[in-house]
């Protein structure tokens, strides 16, 4: 999911509250989902798909790494020396990055990386710092996954 600035959407109550049931149980049937927010099972199945054609939201199954074979994961922080926009979007397109932020500190840009090895943390590293705007990068090595929630809400 390719996400731009922000766009200042309306998301009315009900909207919400689908989202923070797909939340809790993103296999919740569309007809247990209407019942709790009060909306037929077409008219739910309706808004659930406005919702990811508007790319408030997706729907996937998370996965975790280490059980699929990628033993090593890190997030790395990238200056740059041009354009930051531009250098985050050539990033992004490495298929290793799973997410990719401007930041403001002492990186411009977090990348978060998924690789099967550590020769395989090296070879994507290397890209990286080929990449057109790389001024240089700082490698934090995920040594254990505390917690990981997509849970949050829609305050």
């Amino acid at each position: 999911m390719t996400l731009s600035a922000p766009q200042s959407q309306a998301i009315d109550e009900v909207s919400k509250e689908i989202i923070e049931q797909l939340q809790e149980d993103g296999r919740r049937s569309y007809a247990a989902i209407g019942k709790a927010v009060g909306l037929s099972e077409a008219a739910t199945r309706q808004r659930v798909q406005k919702l990811c054609d508007a790319q408030v939201m997706q729907i996937v199954a998370v996965t975790n790494p280490m059980e699929l074979g990628f033993t090593r994961q890190a997030m790395i922080g990238i200056v740059a020396n041009s354009d930051i926009s531009s250098t985050a979007d050539r990033v992004a397109q490495l298929p290793e990055v799973d997410y990719c932020v401007v930041t403001a500190g002492q990186a411009d840009i977090l990348a978060e990386v998924i690789c099967i090895s550590d020769e395989d943390l090296l070879r994507v590293i290397s890209a990286i710092r080929g990449i057109e705007g790389v001024q240089s990068t700082t490698t934090f090595t995920y040594l254990s996954l505390k917690k990981q929630e997509y849970n949050w809400g829609t305050r």
